[in-house]
């Protein structure tokens, strides 16, 4: 099976039935479902298999709120130079690319992403790289997308030479789904392009449900870690997914031993079309205190807003919450505080 990138190749695998509203829900964005992760959804159970809700457009998508933005977490406004977010003093993201392996139904850049998406030509990425290199406060690039490693190795290598080049950037992180979504890329050869002579590389793998660490995802997981590279999970918090006690732990548990230490459990964007995707913050927070008293502290990740607008990420504890009867006050990581939906 080759990667299911159409509602018709979804239908003659089973995984939708023929319905004219879905033709509104698959133009509003890029469809990706590679065979590693089609094999892992139930077909018998559909409508709630956690795999298949991630990946298959649902007719919800075409319905949105007021609330809902196209850029949710203010990337252009946070956006110098083309490519790159520079919204904390010491680092930048850098999007070289925005294709991915597969397409979440609930990704934040979902307008953005997919074939034929903005990709940087090499002038816009020297330009980028020239941005950083002229910027001596930035000590990590992140780079994102899309996914990094879907790049080519030798121009992944090239990109990681040319950060690694520069003595004020410490550190590079790698945001992918490709250990999980497509794990045979995890190459050799990849795994030299990511090598760099001197900077710090950490690889952040995106993972939303126990059943993603299928036996091919482990081992590509197992090879990045034997590689040396220190692995972080990032997991979004969807309603109907992973929004319960028992699947968080599993999860967890799951990615510490397969030597991923959570980091992030990312309360939902508020993405336009993905209001089925939500939960509250109030049951965000009743679930980490439940996971609190039932896993090991190396499992615990931090329960992250990204305050809408670009002014970044705050853990929501109870501390950063105020008590508006009406909306949730919000205060960011630079003490400014904004008004956000309950």
């Amino acid at each position: 099976m080759q990667t299911l990138r159409t509602l018709e190749a979804l239908e003659n695998e089973g995984l939708v039935e023929a319905d004219p509203r879905l033709a509104d829900a698959a133009r509003s964005m890029a469809i990706a479902l590679t065979p590693e992760l089609a094999a892992l959804i139930d077909r018998t159970h559909l409508a709630r298999d956690p795999i298949a809700r991630q990946f298959v457009p649902d007719i919800r998508e075409t319905e949105t709120t007021p609330e809902e933005l196209a850029d949710p977490i203010g990337d252009e406004a946070r956006s110098p130079v083309k490519g790159i977010v520079h919204r904390y003093p010491d680092r930048v993201l850098l999007k070289p690319l925005h294709v991915c392996p597969v397409y979440c139904r609930f990704c934040f850049r979902r307008e953005k992403v997919g074939p034929g998406g903005e990709a940087l030509s090499a002038a816009e990425l020297a330009a980028a790289l020239a941005y950083i290199r002229g910027h001596k406060e930035i000590w990590e690039v992140i780079l994102t997308g899309g996914d990094p490693l879907m790049l080519a190795p030798r121009r992944l290598g090239e990109l990681v030479g040319a950060l690694d080049a520069m003595p004020h950037v410490a550190v590079i992180r790698v945001h992918s789904r490709v250990p999980i979504a497509d794990p045979g890329r995890i190459t050799d050869e990849l795994l030299a392009a990511l090598k760099p002579q001197r900077a710090g590389v950490w690889i952040g793998i995106h993972c939303n449900h126990p059943r993603e660490l299928a036996p091919p995802a482990r081992a590509a997981l197992a090879r990045l870690a034997d590689a040396g590279f220190p692995l972080v999970g990032q997991t979004v918090l969807l309603a109907g997914i992973n929004d319960d006690v028992e699947t968080l732990c599993a999860l967890m548990r799951a990615l510490v031993s397969a030597r991923v230490k959570p980091y992030y459990l990312h309360h939902p964007d508020l993405v336009r079309g993905t209001g089925h995707f939500r939960v509250s913050i109030a049951r965000g927070q009743a679930l980490m205190k439940s996971l609190r008293g039932r896993l090991s502290g190396l499992a615990q990740p931090v329960y992250v807003l990204d305050v809408p607008g670009g002014h970044g990420k705050v853990p929501i504890g109870p501390a950063y919450l105020g008590d508006d009867p009406d909306a949730l006050t919000v205060e960011d990581a630079f003490g400014g505080r904004h008004r956000y939906p309950a």
